[in-house]
């Protein structure tokens, strides 16, 4: 099917848009901690059950799936808490227009360790990109007239889970090119092989609470989770990886990279944060470096 690639990174960016509400939702009633791995636990049993339902082939190489489980355990271990971190303390706008560095960042690793040149073009798309985000951080907002604020503790966590999402993709990349996966196969992979590295962790250390304990007292927050879980990780990173195999990586990055401005009716809709024209413009600006970014 033509622009297979590219539908599917538009649907990611709104999947995913919806995934960082529901998610913001669930991080405030449960924590980030037991968010992450119960979001993993059921997207993992919703693509297993895909696999088995689609019949798709699982078999790939051994170097494939480490390249996988490496990609994993950065971007969704690693950098999706520090996300859902960031969710808490400034909220899903601020954190996914922090987000918006992520490619700027791909570039900056595939150069270091994938010998990927940087053109002028890109170093400016980078320089761009970072103003965007900048004036639609510092916008003035009185107290009171926002659910969230920025924070300086919020800023580093954003940035951090962009610098592992962005890890994460350098190591997705290579699996691609070692050979063709399925989309649903090379996410369960991922998805499945964080939560085995993850589990074990949390319980030995005892910050792994009983989910059904958990869900019971707060019905809302399994509802979240849930909800999140089927965009995310399930629908959201497949989709990702489908638009990555079908199209150019650039132009599937910058098409995802559309979530800061659908998150501005989202926000406006479920928090009545009124979108100011800083930030109108600042998303805007931070969007188009992305752009710049993978112009050929």
């Amino acid at each position: 099917m033509k622009y297979t690639g590219e539908l599917a990174a538009i649907i990611t960016a709104v999947l995913w848009s919806f995934t960082s509400i529901f998610f913001s939702e669930s991080a405030k009633r449960i924590g980030s901690i037991q968010l992450n791995i119960n979001r993993l636990i059921i997207a993992s049993s919703l693509l297993f059950s895909a696999i088995l339902i689609g019949g798709y082939d699982y078999h790939i190489s051994n170097s494939q799936i480490i390249f996988l489980v490496c990609s994993g355990f950065i971007g969704l271990v690693l950098g999706d808490a520090f996300l859902f971190k960031s969710y808490i303390v400034i909220g899903p706008s601020f954190a996914i227009l922090l987000m918006a560095l992520s490619p700027g960042m791909s570039s900056v690793l595939g150069y270091i360790f994938l010998g990927e040149s940087l053109s002028p073009l890109t170093i400016a798309g980078i320089l761009v990109t970072i103003t965007g985000v900048t004036i639609a951080g510092t916008e003035n907002k009185k107290k009171g007239d926002a659910k969230y604020h920025l924070t300086f503790k919020g800023i580093i966590f954003g940035i951090l889970s962009a610098l592992g999402q962005a890890s994460g993709l350098i190591f997705a990349k290579q699996a691609f090119n070692i050979g063709e996966i399925n989309g649903f196969v090379a996410a369960f992979f991922r998805v499945f092989s964080s939560a085995v590295i993850m589990l074990p962790i949390l319980l030995i250390l005892k910050k792994y609470k009983n989910p059904v304990n958990l869900f019971r007292e707060n019905q809302k927050a399994l509802a979240y989770t849930a909800a999140g879980s089927f965009t995310g990780p399930f629908l959201g990173i497949t989709c990702s990886l489908i638009a990555v195999s079908n199209t150019h990586v650039g132009i599937a990055a910058t098409l995802m990279s559309t979530m800061p401005i659908l998150m501005i009716p989202l926000m406006w809709i479920l928090y009545k944060e009124r979108p100011t024209t800083r930030g109108l413009i600042g998303t805007i600006i931070a969007v188009l470096g992305v752009a710049l970014l993978f112009v050929k």
